[in-house]
């Protein structure tokens, strides 16, 4: 294999140097969403909530196409790790053509269902036919996210997040130009708006896409060839759908439960809705450092894991936390004071406005607990244990943060600030037992590599 063993991923390496480039990937990845929002805002304030609908599906499809992405992170940073190159081919091809497969599948089946979903959400007639077209196209090129969330992860693992924070910048350059187009420019008297936004966005992926297979050759960091595949590696992809299965599983119940809650919202009325979609857009810049953290921690997690550090990997975890929490309760405080003057940049109504500082002030609890989730849940993961976070996720999501968002938002009548305290009192407290977990060391030996490399067996 013509694999370049330059990059060194182990204890010594600085959080920052993983970390920082997916910062600014993040960064950049949610101003691609943001400014979706923004330029929307100023054309038709109901597409604003129709695509934060529509957006919420997207999300739910990308989880299920992580199943195969979440695998091969694991099994490429712990294989490297441990240093046996000589799989990386197989492991590579195999997870893109599977994903590629599977999203094929999963975008036209999520786009004949679009009007059950419109109809199980609740959105309303004036969001609707905004809502249905979106799903459509992006749903539609659903496929290409599939791809692109394994070549990202692959790059990742093999130290390479710098190139994922220069596509995600050419991505927003693309998003920004086909947006305006369509909104305001040359092909304006089109009036596409929405559908215009989704042809953007799909176009921005698949450039991005042909990006990150480009530098894959160019980095040298492996091949994709069919023949990897001869015999098919079938145990491999048992394998790797166990890993998978239960990180996505966590993930799709966390959907499948905040969809619930928008369900309530969307019952609250159409500024409500937007307030959600709103300060959803001002929350993201405040989860952006402790998920980069943890995404960082995870690819450094389970190199240490495949190479047997496994002592180094405990505290690296803590090392991590300490930086990542008080930037993020900081990033949370200043949002929620400066949420009145930076709704505006979205709308006028001052009821919108008086909604979102309700919720922001409520979503600094929401953000200490999503930062303890996401440093020890990823972490987990990146040891093995991914049992475990999918329990927990189910517990408290439902028996926790759906029971208390349906009884402060609905029945004391608090409203949508209410349903945000429910998934505040979620993360809190599933963000405590799972470093209680990770603390009692109940990860030790679950490791998927071992020193026969049994793993595998093809």
């Amino acid at each position: 294999m013509n694999q370049k063993k330059n990059i060194i991923i182990d204890e010594k390496t600085p959080l920052l140097v993983l970390a920082g480039p997916m910062f600014l990937e993040l960064f950049l990845n949610t101003m691609l969403n943001n400014v979706d929002t923004l330029m929307l805002s100023h054309y038709d304030e109901y597409a604003v909530g129709a695509v934060g609908n529509a957006n919420t599906i997207m999300f739910m499809m990308n989880i299920l196409f992580n199943v195969i992405a979440t695998a091969t992170s694991v099994v490429v940073a712990q294989y490297l790790g441990a240093k046996l190159y000589d799989r990386m081919n197989m492991i590579y091809t195999l997870a893109i053509v599977v994903n590629l497969v599977t999203g094929i599948i999963l975008s036209g089946v999520f786009c004949a269902a679009n009007p059950l979903i419109m109809n199980f959400l609740h959105v309303s007639k004036e969001m609707r036919p905004y809502s249905m077209i979106y799903i459509y196209i992006v749903g539609g090129g659903g496929f290409i996210s599939a791809v692109f969330n394994v070549m990202l992860q692959i790059l990742r693992c093999n130290g390479y997040t710098k190139i994922g924070m220069w596509v995600t910048f050419a991505i927003n350059i693309v998003n920004i130009i086909g947006n305006y187009i369509f909104l305001y420019g040359p092909l304006a008297f089109l009036r596409m708006g929405v559908q215009g936004v989704a042809i953007s966005t799909v176009l921005a992926r698949f450039l991005a896409v042909s990006a990150l297979i480009f530098f894959f050759y160019k980095t040298r960091t492996g091949r994709i060839s069919l023949r990897y595949l001869r015999p098919f590696p079938g145990k491999l992809l048992v394998k790797m759908v166990k890993i998978g299965l239960p990180t996505a599983g966590e993930n799709l119940t966390y959907n499948l439960y905040q969809t619930t809650l928008l369900s309530f919202v969307n019952a609250m009325g159409n500024d409500a809705v937007n307030a959600r979609a709103y300060c959803n857009t001002l929350i993201s810049f405040a989860m952006i450092f402790s998920n980069a953290s943890a995404m960082a921690t995870q690819i450094i997690t389970g190199h240490l894991v495949g190479a047997g550090k496994s002592d180094e990997a405990y505290r690296r975890v803590f090392k991590t936390l300490s930086t990542s929490m008080p930037i993020t309760i900081a990033l949370a405080t200043v949002n929620a004071l400066i949420c009145s003057h930076t709704l505006r940049l979205f709308t006028g109504n001052q009821h919108i406005i008086a909604l979102g500082q309700m919720i922001m002030i409520v979503d600094i609890f929401v953000e200490a607990g999503r930062c303890l989730n996401m440093t020890f849940v990823s972490s987990l993961k990146a040891a093995g244990a991914y049992i475990f976070p999918l329990i927990m996720g189910i517990l408290c999501n439902w028996g926790l943060g759906l029971t208390t968002g349906y009884t402060v938002g609905v029945l004391l009548n608090v409203g949508v600030a209410g349903i945000y305290a429910g998934t505040a009192t979620d993360e809190c407290i599933r963000g405590l037992i799972v470093m209680y977990y990770w603390y009692k060391k109940k990860w030790l030996g679950k490791s998927v590599v071992d020193k026969k490399d049994v793993f595998i067996d093809i």
